[in-house]
């Protein structure tokens, strides 16, 4: 793999030569200027530029060093740029992070620590790429409404394509802000009703008095302020799909009555006596769980087999691998245009603190919590607080691949001296390799001491004899 770009602007040659070895596992670039440092960020694009804020013509100032931020930002706003700055210039720092700058370190510079600052912005750099590609993929799912990357969701969305052109009733089941209405939406949307009403209520959200009359309609005098004829829901939505939201919360007696009107498709307003046939599709949805409810003997059962033709689960957004990051990234493209903000990303605690937290609101909660952070946000990326997240306590894992081998490797070999008990030559069988091999990994991950056996501390010696000799 090709190595990242670094690009170092400074005019000190003596750390200009520092920074040439310090960083080999960086594309070193080097500019002293400012039209040194555009040029090469507009041709090279690197993902980290490390800045002094000292650079000519005013060396002994910050002006120019603060306008090759901005430029630098303005060009390539998603760059991460670490400034460098003198020691007890702790303001200029604070004031280069304010206008977008990803971090700061200051002078005498110990390079172990700058080596980490860069590693950080590298990282979160690639992990804002990988959000900004899955967002601006063409297709996210084949219903337009649904952003989702999920395997689980990509197979609902094909379900919901095949169902949509039948006639059958559709149960759909999950938590609330799931997107249960937008896939009773597109069940119509794709059928042959498309071009017909689609009328929507929410059961739980009437008060029971009045929910009978909403869904059946009633006629002028049927009961005290019916002043006129008024056109139920159900019959509103002739020839088209009525969507029946939160349907687990709908009272016993109206349950006798929508089950009849299932059977036969006929309704009668409150207070009528005609029969009108009406032809409509029933999508139904709920959070609560059914089968719980009808052995309590709360919901029919006979209205649950007649409404539930085809039933779909839908997994709530912990559930959904990497859709979290890929609808962060999509809310957050859509609010920047609708508020007028130039919000850039997220830092890298939000972005842990996103997959971290349980969203018990699901796509709702995530949708209101980036609305809020849009408007709210002070700076260039969105933080935790802005989320109103809780930081997350522990750091966050290096995504280095190297890192991550050597991290999958201890734990592999932690587990092999748990399940031999800590005896290496069972170990060293369990995983393949010889005991001098053994003995070589777990002095490199510093494994040797709290490993081994009395039994086999001789061996070891012993084989270790052997390979001197």
């Amino acid at each position: 793999m090709a190595k990242p770009k670094l690009l170092i602007v400074e005019d000190d040659e003596g750390l200009c030569s520092q920074y040439r070895w310090a960083f080999p596992a960086s594309d070193v670039l080097m500019a002293h200027a400012r039209p040194q440092a555009v040029a090469l960020v507009k041709r090279e694009s690197p993902p980290v530029v490390l800045m002094d804020l000292g650079l000519p013509p005013d060396p002994d100032g910050v002006s120019e060093g603060f306008a090759t931020l901005t430029e630098v930002l303005r060009i390539a706003p998603q760059t991460k740029i670490i400034v460098v700055t003198g020691n007890g210039e702790r303001k200029n720092a604070l004031r280069a992070v304010a206008l977008g700058a990803y971090d700061f370190c200051e002078k005498p510079v110990e390079i172990e620590v700058l080596r980490t600052i860069i590693e950080r912005g590298l990282n979160l750099h690639r992990l804002e790429e990988e959000n900004r590609r899955l967002a601006a993929a063409p297709v996210r799912s084949p219903i337009e409404r649904i952003i989702t990357g999920s395997t689980a969701m990509l197979k609902i969305c094909r379900d919901i394509e095949k169902i949509a052109t039948t006639n059958v009733p559709v149960l759909l089941l999950g938590e609330s802000g799931t997107g249960k209405e937008a896939l009773a939406k597109a069940v119509h949307d794709l059928g042959p009703r498309a071009k017909q009403p689609f009328v929507a209520i929410n059961c739980g959200a009437i008060p029971e008095n009045l929910l009978e009359s909403e869904l059946f309609g009633h006629e002028r005098g049927a009961f005290t302020g019916a002043v006129k004829q008024t056109i139920g829901k159900i019959e509103s939505a002739h020839k088209g799909t009525l969507f029946l939201d939160e349907v687990g919360d709908l009272p016993h007696p109206l349950q006798v009555k929508l089950l009849r009107f299932l059977q036969d498709q006929i309704v009668e307003r409150i207070g009528g006596r005609q029969k009108i046939q009406v032809d409509v599709r029933i999508v139904s949805a709920t959070n609560a769980n059914l089968d719980e409810k009808i052995s309590q003997g709360v919901f029919r059962g006979d209205l649950f087999y007649r409404m539930n033709a085809f039933t779909i689960r839908i997994p709530p957004l912990r559930e959904r691998g990497g859709d979290i990051a890929l609808l962060a990234s999509f809310f957050l493209n859509r609010f920047n245009q609708e508020f007028g903000r130039g919000i850039r990303g997220f830092t890298e605690q939000a972005a842990v603190a996103l997959n971290a937290h349980d969203w018990p609101g699901n796509v709702r909660e995530l949708e209101n919590r980036l609305k809020r952070a849009v408007v709210m946000a002070d700076r260039r990326m969105i933080d935790a607080a802005d989320l109103e997240l809780a930081p997350p306590a522990e750091e966050p894992p290096d995504l280095d691949l190297r890192s991550a081998r050597l991290r999958a490797e201890r734990d592999v070999l932690q587990e092999a001296l748990i399940r031999s008990n800590h005896t290496l030559s069972v170990a060293a069988r369990l995983l393949g390799v010889s005991r001098p091999t053994l003995y070589g990994l777990m002095e490199a991950h510093g494994l040797g001491n709290e490993a081994v056996r009395s039994g086999d501390a001789a061996a070891m010696a012993g084989e270790t004899t052997m390979q001197n000799d």
